[in-house]
């Protein structure tokens, strides 16, 4: 398989097997079936600029493409001041600051970061729909990645969905962590029914997450955490779990006079791209508020 031509709606496939047909090469590219039916359906997957037939046989240096049209945006336009880490015709990484909610929800309506990537995108005439790939409490910073077409974001989902995307956190813990790093391998499942407050609980999920201590101050440890599963709240229950919450957590420690959140940053990525398949990997600065607390805990 070679890609070539780098176009905002149009992904190119160089043909470079054989006996393959049409259906079976775009599954080796990891297309879902559901979106495979979508764009055939719709007569957007070309070979050599013309629809085809899905059995058709390739040959070597048929060019196959996928049509990414054009689309609408229903989430109101807000101007909110967005921190870009990267943007391509495909994917679109954000830095997300503090006491932001990253989606519309029923008690969020205006004000999150999607309606400030929404106007972004009108201003800057990208006529697409806004597909988070990730999501991060509103509380917490970091690395969020918005796809621009249903491929990259199948793409992207795929990586998350397989734990192919490697995922690393700071975090600022209460206490002192006397081991270097650890491993926590606990399932996580909800407290009760109805409530948003998670635990480590036997007949939870499979949770496994990796720590490295980075500093240590009198009362509390800077770490690198990284999560192999991505369960909800992962590293705030597992941090708790071992007698370590994060601090300025309100669900699993107690308010903090110095910092009015969880401490806990989503600073580096690494991925494949969903066009060209290369590594891609990103970082993000540790926040402002982060950095206050390290310094006044270092005084």
């Amino acid at each position: 398989m070679k890609i070539i031509e780098n176009n905002e709606n149009i992904i190119n496939f160089t043909y470079e097997d054989n006996d393959l047909n049409l259906e079976e090469f775009l599954n080796t590219m990891d297309l879902s079936g559901r979106l495979f039916r979508k764009l055939y359906k719709n007569k957007k997957i070309l070979v050599n600029g013309k629809y085809q037939r899905k059995g058709l046989s390739l040959n070597k240096g048929d060019v196959v493409s996928l049509i990414m049209d054009d689309e609408t945006e229903e989430i109101a336009p807000e101007k909110i001041e967005i921190d870009i880490i990267y943007e391509d015709d495909d994917l679109l990484l954000i830095n997300k600051g503090p006491n932001i909610v990253v989606h519309p929800t029923k008690s969020h309506q205006n004000n999150t970061l999607a309606n400030g990537v929404a106007y972004y995108f009108k201003e800057n005439n990208i006529k697409k729909k806004i597909r988070f790939v990730n999501r991060l409490d509103m509380d917490t910073t970091g690395i969020v990645i918005i796809a621009k077409n249903s491929f990259a974001h199948q793409q992207m989902a795929l990586q998350f969905e397989n734990n192919d995307v490697e995922k690393k956190y700071l975090a600022i813990v209460q206490g002192v962590i006397k081991d270097e790093k650890g491993t926590i391998d606990k399932p996580i499942g909800r407290e009760e029914e109805k409530s948003i407050k998670k635990i480590v609980t036997d007949d939870g999920q499979e949770a496994l997450t990796k720590f490295k201590v980075l500093e240590r101050y009198p009362d509390a440890t800077l770490v690198e955490v990284q999560i192999i599963t991505g369960r909800s709240h992962q590293i705030r229950v597992h941090m708790n779990y071992i007698g370590h919450p994060i601090i300025g957590d309100t669900l699993y420690n107690e308010k903090n006079q110095f910092i009015d959140r969880q401490a806990l940053h989503s600073y580096y990525l690494k991925a494949r791209h969903p066009r060209t398949k290369k590594s891609i990997e990103f970082s993000a600065p540790m926040p402002y508020d982060m950095v206050n607390l390290t310094n006044l805990m270092t005084d």
